[in-house]
């Protein structure tokens, strides 16, 4: 079991308990079952299991929240029971990864709503982009539902391009701009070659065009703010534009190797680079956040 520090409240003692008994239960399993399993199945489990212990260790020491801890824990389970076909357990984590996000988010702004500080706007736009983005994870899972899937992540990036916007100017990071929008359009030439279908052309251009606004906007954002948790929101915009690049390259040019593994990483990573700036920043007071 990980040592946790003594003056932890007794909430957060009970969760690092229940937890560390977890990660060794986890442990013990993975060890009865290292010598019969495919070396890339314990090799994903014992990532996951690092993931795990990680995402602990920053909770216990306060450099994130309990639920971001489960956020992540839940990313990574996505991550491995997807690449490993348990796809029973990927549905039930891949949604609750959201879902906690969602919850984590709202239990932000209530705290802040009671120091009179709370801005209505920012944190709806927050929870509609992650609200999205759960919708479009949903619809991804079920073969047939791409573009219902890319709509939904389409609001999302939109309620992401908003939410950046509050409190600075439009784009103020013109290189940022024309760099995220011609990697854009570069990838949008690599699909179309690379055999994309003509009937998903206008919309997958439609997507890549405003993810790349969603990347640039985030950039000239970082730019204007200049704080740790601004830098932290684009760096997640960017990983996220890396995120879809594997997933369309994987389903419309060619199959990439550990395909999921590489997907999930970065989407979940995006995810909680974006929503821990935002919270950070909003936390702080910073109405331009």
């Amino acid at each position: 079991m990980l040592p946790m520090p003594t003056t932890l409240p007794p909430p957060l003692r009970a969760f690092a308990a229940m937890q560390s008994i977890l990660l060794l239960a986890g442990v013990v399993v993975l060890g009865l079952q290292v010598s019969s399993a495919p070396p890339m199945h314990s090799t994903l489990w014992v990532t996951t299991l690092l993931v795990a212990a990680w995402a602990l260790w920053a909770a216990l020491h306060g450099r994130t929240s309990p639920l971001q801890a489960l956020m992540v824990q839940a990313g990574a389970l996505a991550t491995a029971t997807s690449a490993l076909g348990l796809l029973h357990w990927h549905w039930l984590f891949k949604p609750l990864t959201m879902v906690i996000a969602i919850i984590f988010v709202a239990y932000s702004a209530h705290q802040i709503s009671a120091r009179g500080q709370f801005s209505s706007k920012s944190w709806g736009l927050l929870v509609a982009a992650l609200v999205g983005s759960l919708a479009g994870d949903a619809f991804l899972m079920v073969e047939g539902f791409f573009i219902p899937g890319l709509v939904s992540f389409l609001l999302a990036h939109l309620a992401y391009i908003a939410l950046f916007k509050q409190g600075v100017p439009w784009f103020t990071h013109r290189g940022a701009l024309a760099a995220t929008v011609g990697v854009g359009a570069a990838m949008y030439l690599f699909l179309w070659q690379g055999g994309l279908p003509p009937e998903l052309r206008l919309p997958v251009a439609v997507y890549v065009l405003v993810i790349a606004l969603m990347a640039a906007q985030a950039l000239g954002r970082a730019r204007t703010l200049g704080d740790r948790a601004a830098h932290q929101v684009a760096l997640g915009a960017c990983i996220f534009m890396l995120s879809d690049a594997l997933l369309a390259t994987n389903r419309f040019v060619l199959p990439l190797p550990l395909a999921q593994v590489g997907v999930l990483t970065t989407y979940y990573a995006a995810q909680a680079f974006i929503v821990h700036g935002m919270v950070r920043g909003l936390l702080a007071g910073r109405q331009s956040v």
